[in-house]
């Protein structure tokens, strides 16, 4: 957790309500201003970018920086989901840009491997298989 002071406004209750019903899903800053637009609320651009990195800093959101030609992605995980270093790796699509949040058992064996045999330690959260999703092949 950060030191920062979290102020209980509306404007971060309702952020915290909207991220908590797509839980599990990938969402830009972009897909968050658009969602509130469309609904009518009246929370500003810099508002969402400021109150989703102090949601990063407070653990209860991920980003995940995929490329420098993508948006950062944010994904909403509570207080109880993977914070203490589990492994969640991602696969872009080349073709129609999808994310797909992975988690899978054989990419332990692949981390512990590349940490025992090379003494490189990954970073999931910023890990991305790239290729062509089953869509578009």
């Amino acid at each position: 957790m950060s030191s920062r002071s979290k102020y209980k406004t509306k404007q971060r209750e309702i952020m915290i309500g909207y991220l908590k019903s797509v839980e599990g899903v990938h969402i830009t800053a972009s897909d968050v201003c658009n969602y509130f637009k469309e609904q009518g609320a009246a929370i500003g651009q810099s508002t969402v970018y400021r109150q989703l990195e102090s949601l990063v800093d407070e653990g209860l959101i991920n980003k995940y920086i995929i490329d420098a030609n993508s948006p950062a992605c944010f994904e909403y995980i509570g207080d109880d989901c993977h914070k203490d270093g589990e492994v969640c790796y991602h696969c872009k699509c080349e073709k129609c840009g999808k994310l797909i949040h992975l988690k899978c058992d054989e990419l332990f064996r692949i981390q512990d491997h590349l940490y025992e045999e090379h003494r490189f330690r990954l970073d999931p959260k910023r890990t991305v298989f790239y290729g062509v999703c089953e869509k578009c092949i």
